[in-house]
């Protein structure tokens, strides 16, 4: 014991502080009994600061969540280019607006998820992932981020459809006030006409209504004189006195 004293102090002043199994077998008991065999205790041979606790080693992952602290990395434009020309690619979520299109893509072979962006069908950006929801969560990023730059587009093409059919009630209500200033204007044609009419007809019922006077008159007239030669005819017829 005394020497394990001595050798304790000459580490604690010359070098770093370590472990110590200590072997208590063959240390004298009193009265030389026996006694049960106690665990090997480990003597901490350090300064006096609190001992640090030593962590459990955990197993590393094949596939690490995150690289360089970062679940999702930048893609090789080109290489995903190369695997979409060999076919190599499981198209998983797809996305359009216009001229903007996501597409979550699977690499069965290398257990990888694609995530492109892609502007008039050409690459623009590109990601990867090595899990499914980190990928999907990439992909409703870029998702979001195309539909927003499709906003003045989506806009556009409202606005072209309002004006398309904005032009078109307008020939058509053009069409219609033309076809009710014809309407008008053959009507008042048509009351002319039938001004006109009317005029010509009163005119000729006056005419005919004076003819008929004149000669209803003509004919009274002749009565008359009918009359007055039958009287002066009968004048002449001797006057017979009955039997």
């Amino acid at each position: 014991m005394k020497s394990l004293l001595n050798r304790r102090s000459a580490l604690l002043g010359t070098g770093p502080s370590h472990l110590v199994p200590v072997n208590r077998d063959n240390a004298a008991l009193p009265n030389d009994e026996p006694q049960p065999a106690a665990p090997t205790p480990t003597v901490a041979v350090d300064n006096p600061a609190t001992p640090r606790p030593v962590t459990t080693l955990r197993a590393v992952p094949v596939v690490p969540a995150q690289v360089s602290g970062r679940a999702v990395q930048i893609a090789d434009s080109s290489e995903l280019e190369w695997l979409s020309e060999e076919e190599a690619l499981t198209p998983f979520r797809v996305f359009r607006s216009f001229d903007y299109s996501v597409s979550l893509l699977f690499h069965a072979r290398e257990l990888t998820y694609y995530i492109a962006l892609y502007q008039a069908g050409a690459l623009w950006r590109a990601l990867k992932a090595a899990d499914l929801d980190t990928a999907e969560a990439a992909f409703h990023h870029f998702e979001e981020q195309a539909t927003r730059l499709s906003e003045g587009e989506t806009r556009r093409a409202q606005l072209a459809a309002q004006n398309e059919q904005l032009t078109r009630l307008i020939s058509q209500s053009e069409a219609q006030a033309e076809r009710l200033r014809g309407e008008l204007q053959r009507n008042a044609v048509q009351e002319q006409a039938v001004v006109g009419r009317q005029h010509l007809v009163r005119k000729e019922v006056a005419q005919l209504e004076a003819q008929r006077v004149a000669a209803q008159a003509q004919l009274n007239k002749a009565h008359r004189q009918i009359h007055q030669l039958n009287l002066a005819s009968n004048e002449h017829v001797p006057h017979l006195s009955g039997r």
